[in-house]
């Protein structure tokens, strides 16, 4: 049962956080998440999927993750680095969501695709089925150097966007914001469905217990 609600919390977290990152990258003239502007600048550098390069740069991650502290890999965190560029492709594919205007409505769409990552991202974090391959990946090289992790993400994320910027892709405003706009949803959304689970897990543990006793 418990294990049932996880796997549903992570599935549906991993589309609800693509969807949002399809959103943003339809009015990604405002700026978007530094990881993003490197999947959208290897795109149009060399062509592929924006999908793909999220596949492949994940895999890379857990690869360098896998050698310096294999604890943060699990069948979750392959999952993730697969699903998110599968559905993000999937939704840029299907051409429902609504294109750039350059009118306010942009902003809109953006806050929306920032909101969207939040809960997907705290949704899929709180199943506990594995990190992400970014954040396993700095996870690992915190540990590994002994760094605050804070100071780590700093670091890779400036240096992903720096990559990014010269490979052409979009940075503006958003990019700047992005991370204060999502952390505080990611924050309260994982915090929320931790507690959920761990009190089905209770009650599951629990009703075991009396049914053992009841034999």
């Amino acid at each position: 049962m418990v294990a049932a609600i996880r796997v549903a919390f992570f599935v549906v977290g991993i589309i609800s956080f693509s969807f949002g990152i399809s959103v943003a990258i339809h009015v990604q003239h405002l700026g978007i998440h530094p990881w993003d502007v490197l999947n959208v600048g290897l795109y149009e550098k060399f062509g592929f999927t924006i999908g793909t390069w999220n596949i492949i740069c994940g895999f890379t991650l857990i690869v360098i993750s896998w050698i310096l502290d294999k604890s943060y890999i699990k069948l979750g965190t392959f999952l993730n680095a697969f699903m998110v560029g599968m559905f993000v492709d999937l939704f840029l594919w299907l051409d429902l969501l609504p294109q750039a205007s350059h009118t306010w409505t942009d902003t809109f769409f953006m806050l929306s695709g920032i909101i969207i990552m939040g809960i997907g991202g705290g949704m899929y974090n709180a199943a506990r089925l594995g990190s992400g391959p970014r954040d396993g990946f700095m996870l690992s090289m915190a540990d590994k150097f002994g760094a605050p992790i804070g100071r780590v993400r700093i670091i890779t994320e400036s240096s992903i966007l720096v990559l990014g910027l010269v490979l052409g892709g979009p940075v503006f405003i958003f990019t700047f914001i992005f991370t204060f706009i999502q952390s505080p949803i990611f924050q309260y959304t994982f915090l929320k469905i931790d507690r959920y689970i761990k009190q089905q897990d209770l009650k599951h543990t629990g009703s075991n217990a009396y049914n053992q006793r009841a034999k």
